[in-house]
């Protein structure tokens, strides 16, 4: 196969998208893997802005309903967690696990010098950066490159939602999208092994490409088709299908670091109430949904889930019954290995910064979690010792 007519084929390969090794990290492959890669990390991005104000309500605190007379969650709605905070109504198929204890829940989250752009505030949580420091690498993608992954691994990271890379954007990471497993397996069937080598390097390094594109395929083929069914019905959401095929990777016993989920809608800015109520309804059931078939599967203490958003949305409502971009907002983590509860504490309705809530934890917090407590690399730098892991897992 002449290069152009090899470049011109994994153009025309949807199904995977592969940051290719740079040839001088070829090599690099062989290094010692550190790190419990055994446990599985699932990022939920909420794309858009999540509300955390109606996510996790204050609703003893009347200032809340002062600056939302329209868009506030009614008291005897609030499903109450603690006498001053609760989970919005339809976040209720969550309330089983927040009773068995695998539901934390981080309050506050943000970062100082707040961005309100959905562009670059996504852009600094994507690569762990401070407000004004840009990044080209995920932070996931930079911590791939100094813990590789096991050889044996399909992937670094797989994606399932309509979003990009994020965190596993970078040089190193080998990142597999795959939207519809039915599709995946039609297409896997087109890509061809590559036996030719080549003395030149452009030419040998586009050949080891199609090699990994081919493995990729083949293994992660041959899985699905092996997979049980799964006994779970999953709603039919956009969520719902993204963590059922989720669930169907995992039962199939894929090899992956990371998959990657999204929900899209929660740029709220005018009608909120419905739609807000709708995105809610339908994650919880999609989690909720994902919990069942990992217990099914006896996989639910290797799985953890993290929700991230961009920010979160003003105080005050505005004047076409939405919320605009604002700052901090409450985040989860799921599991069978989570410590459940509340963590942190509920920025002041009191004590704001032009409008906006101040962040009482810092988003790093999350990822050193993750890195440190779930995957054991307690000597991580991709985010400073100053950003403490909150000791939410087992």
């Amino acid at each position: 196969m002449l290069r152009r007519d090899l470049l011109k084929f994994v153009a025309t390969l949807p199904l995977l998208w592969l940051a290719p090794r740079p040839f001088d990290l070829l090599a690099a492959s062989s290094a010692p893997v550190r790190g419990r890669w055994d446990r599985i990390l699932i990022l939920v991005e909420l794309h858009g802005g999540n509300d955390g104000l109606n996510t996790l309500v204050p609703y003893s605190d009347e200032r809340y309903y002062q600056a939302r007379p329209h868009l506030a969650i009614p008291r005897e709605r609030v499903l109450q967690l603690s006498p001053s905070v609760g989970l919005h109504y339809a976040l209720e198929p969550l309330m089983p696990l927040w009773e068995k204890q695998q539901l934390a829940i981080i309050q506050g989250v943000g970062y100082p010098d707040p961005n309100r752009s959905h562009f670059r505030s996504i852009e600094i949580w994507d690569t762990a950066s401070a407000s004004q420091q840009v990044l080209d690498e995920g932070w996931l993608a930079r911590l791939f490159e100094a813990y590789p992954l096991p050889e044996t691994f399909a992937a670094d990271g797989i994606l399932l939602g309509p979003r990009d890379g994020g965190p596993l954007s970078g040089k190193t990471v080998r990142t597999v999208a795959l939207h519809d497993p039915q599709q995946f397996l039609q297409q896997a069937g087109h890509v061809k092994a590559v036996e030719q080598s080549s003395t030149n390097r452009a030419l040998a390094h586009i050949l080891q490409v199609q090699r990994e594109l081919t493995h990729a395929a083949g293994d992660l083929a041959v899985r699905l088709q092996q997979a049980p069914p799964l006994q779970v019905l999953f709603p039919p959401s956009p969520i719902g299908r993204q963590l059922e095929t989720a669930a169907q990777l995992l039962t199939a016993k894929v090899p992956a670091a990371v998959m990657k989920v999204s929900q899209t809608g929660f740029d709220t800015h005018a009608g909120q109430l419905g739609h807000h109520e709708r995105l809610l309804k339908e994650l919880a059931e999609g989690l909720a949904a994902f919990r069942q078939a990992m217990v099914q599967a006896g996989l639910w203490d290797r799985v953890l889930l993290m929700t991230y958003s961009e920010f979160g949305r003003r105080v005050g409502e505005n004047a076409s019954a939405g919320t605009d971009h604002g700052t901090a907002a409450p985040h989860l983590f799921l599991g069978g290995s989570v410590k459940g509860g509340l963590y942190g504490s509920m920025p002041s309705l009191n004590d704001l910064q032009e409008g906006d809530l101040k962040y009482r934890i810092d988003y790093r917090s999350l990822y050193a979690t993750v890195m440190r407590l779930w995957w054991g690399i307690p000597e991580t730098t991709i985010v400073g010792p100053e950003y403490q892991a909150i000791n939410c897992l087992a």
